[in-house]
């Protein structure tokens, strides 16, 4: 049903008329230092792609790399974290495979299913949808901060709960309200995945980048010049995609093309469901926020308006 001819978040297999098989795969060096914490943020991550998909994961497998000289302690730790986080799932780890390398590195494939009818692509947006994010923006930006010790305590914590937060209360609360197109937010960054959702629907796609939930200390590095290197490579990769209006604060702008670990999940929903949609987040303490609109297509893919 989807394959790797669209830039959707996972493979889909139709199975019969009642089910198809979501099948993804992520992993990725520790973006934290903590063994048990970075197991964490990694599945988080891996089990994204199947709620955004519209699918319930149930079977993940361990990814795992590590220099002979690791501690197995750590090694130990970084399992389970993932295990943590698979099993609040409601999924189960049923093996995996690991190798010698030079660096560590952890993720799952991850199983899911869902009927046919249900499966959600990040194509499917319509003119007049509104864009729903639920999580706030930054965390690229906080973990470039946290590794030159420019996060306190809290602020710290603030990033790791964003990060092994499970997108699925999000989905839960989205799911009845019938959305149009889902995707998650990664390692494009808002940006990225915002002009792959405009791409696939042929739409055009306006951002109220004052309405973007993001996350204070955040944008007070961005300001500083505390930015990711991914960051830059999205601004390039996206420079003819996206206009942005000429007011938009640099700092602001550099968060929305920040790469984000275990992001929010974008979701496009009618008009008249978005009140819905957002009551239904907010219900289940998901701080859903609307971020924009989908337009018939005139010039860039995404616009970025700021009217602040």
């Amino acid at each position: 049903m989807v394959g790797f001819d669209s830039s959707d978040d996972a493979a889909v297999y139709r199975i019969n008329d009642e089910t198809a098989l979501i099948q993804t795969v992520d992993f990725f060096p520790p973006i934290v230092d903590d063994p048990f914490q970075f197991g964490q943020v990694a599945a988080t991550n891996a089990l994204s792609d199947v709620w955004a998909m519209g699918g319930t994961p149930k079977i993940a497998m361990n990814l795992l790399t590590f220099p002979s000289c690791l501690s197995l302690d750590v090694v130990k730790g970084i399992l389970a974290g993932g295990y943590d986080k698979v099993q609040e799932a409601g999924a189960v780890i049923v093996g995996g495979h690991s190798i010698e390398d030079k660096e560590p590195k952890y993720g799952l494939c991850v199983a899911g299913f869902a009927r046919p009818d249900e499966i959600l692509t990040n194509s499917g947006a319509q003119i007049g949808d509104i864009l729903v994010l639920t999580k706030p923006l930054g965390t690229g930006i906080l973990s470039t901060g946290a590794k030159v010790g420019m996060l306190t305590e809290a602020e710290y914590n603030e990033m790791l709960a964003l990060m092994t937060t499970l997108n699925q209360k999000g989905q839960q609360a989205m799911l009845p309200v019938h959305p149009t197109a889902c995707t998650d937010i990664t390692g494009f960054g808002l940006l990225g995945h915002v002009k792959e959702m405009a791409e696939g629907s042929g739409h055009t796609i306006r951002l109220w980048a004052e309405k973007i939930p993001i996350v204070p200390k955040a944008l007070e590095l961005a300001r500083d010049g505390i930015i990711p290197g991914g960051a830059y490579n999205n601004r390039g990769y996206l420079a003819d995609s996206v206009q942005e209006d000429s007011s938009l604060p640099l700092e602001v702008a550099d968060v929305l093309y920040d790469p984000q670990t275990a992001g929010g999940l974008l979701i496009t929903v009618p008009e008249p469901r978005a009140a819905e949609l957002l009551s239904r987040l907010h219900d289940l303490g998901v701080p859903g926020a609307a971020i924009g609109t989908v337009e018939a297509r005139q010039g860039a893919e995404v616009q970025v308006s700021w009217r602040q």
